[in-house]
This record gives C-alpha cells, structure tokens and sequence, in this order.
C-alpha cells in the first residue's frame, strides 16, 4: 500500500478539531480528548451484535477443547498480550488456552520494533492453528500484514477467524468481523488512542463474556480466582466465606484443604464434603458452581 492509499484509511485521516493541537491549553485539550473517547464508548455501543456473535463463536470452539489466539502488531499487539495475561489469574485458564501472538516477538511488548508489522506470521508445526481454535487478528487500520497472514494462515488450517478493526473499508478476510467505527485520532495517525481504548473495550468483552458462559463466574464473583498474592488470597479467602456460608477466620484453612482451589473450597464448605467429592461434584456439573450450589 503507497502514501496516497494509506491517507484515505479512517484512521489515518486528520481530525477536523484538531489542526491546532499545539496551540492549545491543557482544560481544551482535556475536553477535546475526553469528547473523543466517548467516541470510542459509542462506536463499542454498536458492534453489540457483531461481538455477541464473536463470543458465541468462541465460547462454542472452548467448549470443544479449542484455543483462543489474539494477534497484532504495536498497539494492537500489546493489548492482545495484556489480555491474555490477564485470563490465568482471574479465570484459572491455563496459559495455552488463551494467547498472544505479537509481531516482532515478546521483546517488542516493551520496546518497539518498527517493521514488524509488515512481515509475515509463522509458526512452528508442533505450534501451528487446529481446527477447533480462533484466530481473532487486531488491527486498528486494517491492512497489516502480519494480521493479514495470521488469519490467511488459519484458514488455511481450518481454524475459525475473526477480525477486529476501526477501519470500516477493511478488506481482510474473516468469519465474523467487529467494525469499530472511532475515526480519526486527534493526534492524526496515533491509533493507540480511541482506537485503543475501544479495542480494549472489545477485547474485555470477548474473554469476560466467554468466560461467564464457560462457569467461571458465580453471581458477580470471581470463583474461579487464583490466588497467588496477599490480594488474591484474601479475595479468595472472602469468596469462600461468602458463598461457602463459614466464617472468615476458617476460610483460609479451607482454602488450603482445597489446595488453593477457590470453587472446590466453597463446595467444601458448603456442602461439607471432602476434597474429592467437591471435585467430583464440580466436575460433573462441568465446572458450573451454580449448578452444584442451586442445582
């Protein structure tokens, strides 16, 4: 893609409210960027349908032992890494479930590598895409190629893909596609802005949203925790109180019993079972703590 082509994307487009950044004060800019990232809300707002197909498609892949794969280069790159590594402490997913492929590799999360976005995708036989999985590429603008050969390469193997952009004129194939609409940035080009912000958006739905369909969540609670610093270890600590109805001084006690196992040790104490029947119990309902605890 030449000069010419790349300033018609929306993304790279100047923002008519912007030509005098530099000009202004602190409070007008403030508000210019607060205006902007309500942008970003709206434009979430109404990919509402394409991202409940999105999570529908994931959660039915998960559910049949596939993984979830996010891709991206730069910005985009780095949320698809904070995302995934948030699943395994909120969720209890172990790291092969949910991950990131970042263009350039893990050294370019913290520093950037310019260029890596325009090489290709490759990946190992022993590391390559199953059928059973999802592909979600990001790519603020489009056009990347290393997004482009991510999902060209999932095809390929049959996996089921999904993209995720901003630009609404974005010709990367896909199974499912969420458009989100931001426009141009006001610092023209810099897409880490409310292109980010949204994409963020996008992406906390796709794993929270699959996640409640897969049981991780009880009510509002995060039971399937992992409890691996004084922070997470109280949390747990009071989940177990909680729902598993014992006082807070027992709860870490029972949590140990459980082997730090959150949902184990509210069946535990809730049922007042052994550590192998809350398992069993849990494991039939399909890890459902609802349908053990409100069957």
């Amino acid at each position: 893609m030449d000069a010419r082509s790349y300033g018609k994307l929306a993304t790279e487009n100047p923002h008519p409210r912007s030509a005098d950044l530099d000009r202004m004060s602190p409070a007008q800019l403030f508000d210019l960027m607060d205006g902007e990232n309500r942008t970003a809300v709206r434009a979430v707002a109404r990919a509402k349908d394409d991202v409940l197909r999105a999570v529908a498609l994931i959660t039915d892949r998960l559910a049949r032992g596939g993984r979830l794969f996010f891709v991206g280069a730069g910005t985009s790159g780095r949320l698809c890494v904070l995302e995934s590594a948030e699943c395994p402490p909120t969720f209890s997913t172990p790291p092969s479930l949910i991950r990131a492929l970042m263009a350039g590799g893990r050294s370019s999360v913290f520093r950037s590598k310019e260029g890596a976005e325009d090489r290709t995708l490759s990946l190992g036989r022993g590391d390559s895409f199953r059928p059973s999985d999802v592909v979600v590429a990001v790519a603020a603008s489009g056009v990347t190629p290393f997004a482009r050969s991510a999902l060209a390469l999932a095809r390929r193997n049959k996996a089921a893909t999904l993209l995720i952009t901003c630009n609404p004129s974005a010709r990367i194939v896909a199974d499912g596609r969420i458009v989100l609409a931001t426009g141009p940035e006001i610092l023209t080009g810099s897409t880490r802005l409310k292109a980010g912000t949204a994409t963020k958006m996008i992406l906390n739905m796709l794993t929270t949203l699959t996640m409640i369909r897969l049981g991780k969540v009880y009510g509002q609670w995060m039971v399937d925790v992992q409890p691996r610093s004084k922070k997470l270890r109280a949390r747990a600590a009071r989940l177990v109180a909680l729902l598993g109805k014992v006082p807070l001084r027992q709860a870490p006690r029972m949590l140990d019993r459980a082997g730090g196992n959150v949902k184990t040790a509210i069946v535990m104490a809730r049922l007042s079972m052994s550590r192998r029947e809350a398992r069993n119990v849990l494991a039939r309902a399909g890890g459902f703590l609802r349908e053990v605890l409100n069957p």
